[in-house]
């Protein structure tokens, strides 16, 4: 990935490849492993706060982001588009995941189905933070399957589809908030490229991760109700803001004369406002710095990079 070596996404994109591709595998995923239906079985999507928490965590986050900023290519309003075809596809499958989590809850104990569910969200905030710790911990489904088999109980099954009709609401909502957190990054995508650190981003959203199994479990003075996974975001987004690197997108004039000069990506022009660029042989500024050495070319890379 060009922007961001995100240890998820890039393990997904070597099996599905780029785009929009990677896109809609990165945001199906929770659907695809059980994450999601465990969280609402959890009810950690039981309040609008749940449902912006997990929205944002699990079908939005780091992953969502350095794939829409590095892999999805086309006009802003061809990723738009395709964002829209994935969510179409995500938002429908979250919908009737969250209708039938009272059924599935029926068959547990949810006390110690909660204990997994917080121990799954823990290992995907692993995952995230460092691909070597990943490669030491079960996957997800492993994890889900393993606390469907400790809290099983047949006892006290009821089929109750839509008995908890504001499950789908969340549940939707959550995914139409993932949905929405995807195109507001494909829309700010050129200025996010230079003033947002992703793998910055992608630590602390692993940290606001590992914060929401608190909620689940409601350690100690914890409740449930505080949206300490949204405040340990918030200040992700803050502590990731990099706006040095908004220097380095497109060309800068000079002060005197007003000509576009060449910089060398630390905002240092290379030929001074006192020199008349056209004395200057041709060629002389992609092909060589002032010194005699040879430069690079402001088109061989990625204005963010």
């Amino acid at each position: 990935m060009s922007t961001s070596r995100h240890p998820v996404a890039l393990r997904l994109e070597r099996r599905v490849g780029e785009g929009t591709r990677l896109l809609g595998t990165v945001m199906a995923l929770p659907l695809l492993d059980g994450i999601f239906a465990a969280l609402v079985v959890a009810g950690a999507v039981s309040s609008v706060l749940g449902m912006i928490e997990v929205g944002l965590l699990i079908f939005g986050g780091s992953a969502t982001l350095a794939v829409v900023l590095a892999e999805m290519e086309g006009s802003r309003r061809d990723r738009v588009r395709n964002i829209l075809l994935v969510g179409a596809l995500v938002v429908p499958f979250a919908a009737v995941q969250a209708a039938i989590a009272p059924t599935i809850e029926s068959l547990l104990a949810m006390d110690i189905f909660k204990r997994f569910a917080a121990l799954v969200i823990l290992a995907v905030a692993a995952k995230t933070a460092s691909a070597t710790i990943g490669e030491y911990l079960p996957g997800p489904g492993v994890i889900i399957a393993l606390g469907l088999v400790a809290s099983f109980q047949p006892n006290g099954f009821a089929v109750a589809v839509v008995a908890e009709p504001m499950y789908v609401v969340y549940g939707t909502g959550a995914a139409l908030v993932g949905v929405g957190f995807a195109l507001a990054v494909a829309l700010l995508g050129p200025w996010l490229r230079g003033n947002v650190d992703i793998d910055r981003f992608r630590f602390g959203s692993a940290v606001a991760l590992g914060v929401l199994p608190l909620t689940i479990l409601e350690v100690g003075p914890i409740t449930g109700e505080e949206p300490l996974a949204l405040i340990v975001l918030a200040l992700t987004g803050l502590l990731a803001f990099n706006p040095d690197g908004a220097l380095e997108i497109g060309p800068q004039e000079t002060p005197d004369t007003g000509v576009p000069a060449a910089t060398d990506g630390s905002g240092v022009d290379d030929e001074s406002p006192l020199e008349d660029p056209l004395d200057e042989p041709s060629g002389s500024d992609d092909d060589q710095s002032e010194d005699g050495e040879p430069g690079v070319s402001d088109g061989d890379r990625a204005p963010w990079l």
